[in-house]
């Protein structure tokens, strides 16, 4: 789950299901009795059939943490010029960031600060679109050290420079949780 649509849809499905949840966050529902297999198997096959998966493997779970933090993160648009993603990552998950890093790129096929980077862009991609801020303001908001280095990024990535993008419009955007480089 990447948004707050995806927590309605996840708890229509429980709803229709029977299933309490005890709470439902970016990435993890928390219930607060053990579901019948029934009901169990019709909210999986509802998952899947609205998108989703249910993720039982810890270092699935892992991975989905991963993403769901640093999504947050970069949505939030509140990053600091030095954000380490090392130091995010073990201050909410607490593990050690290479074993983790391995993982995610072993599963993922992109590294940790790819995956980081592609979301930013998205991010880029979205305020472009929406025209509300300069590319100074956006560069500020996301951490980056200058709207130059912003803009390198953004060009190496896409292709096209920021304003290259904005006059195309908003038709080169993806979904964030399916970004690959």
């Amino acid at each position: 789950m990447v948004c707050p649509r995806c927590i309605t849809s996840v708890e229509q499905l429980l709803q229709q299901n029977g299933l309490v949840p005890k709470s439902v966050r970016l990435g993890e529902v928390e219930l607060q009795a053990v579901p019948g297999k029934e009901a169990m198997k019709n909210f999986t096959e509802g998952l899947k059939r609205t998108g989703f998966e249910l993720l039982d493997d810890q270092k699935m779970q892992l991975i989905e943490q991963v993403k769901t933090l640093l999504i947050g993160k970069v949505q939030s648009g509140d990053i600091e010029e030095h954000f380490s993603i090392s130091r995010f990552l073990l201050q909410h998950i607490h593990k050690d960031y290479s074993a983790v890093s391995k993982l995610f790129s072993g599963v993922e096929s992109i590294t940790i600060e790819q995956f980081f980077i592609l979301q930013k862009i998205e991010k880029v991609k979205e305020w472009l679109a929406y025209d509300q801020q300069s590319l100074q303001q956006i560069a500020i908001s996301l951490g980056y050290s200058s709207p130059q280095h912003l803009s390198a990024q953004f060009k190496k990535s896409t292709g096209m420079t920021p304003g290259q993008f904005k006059q195309q419009g908003v038709t080169h955007r993806k979904p964030i949780d399916n970004l690959r480089p």
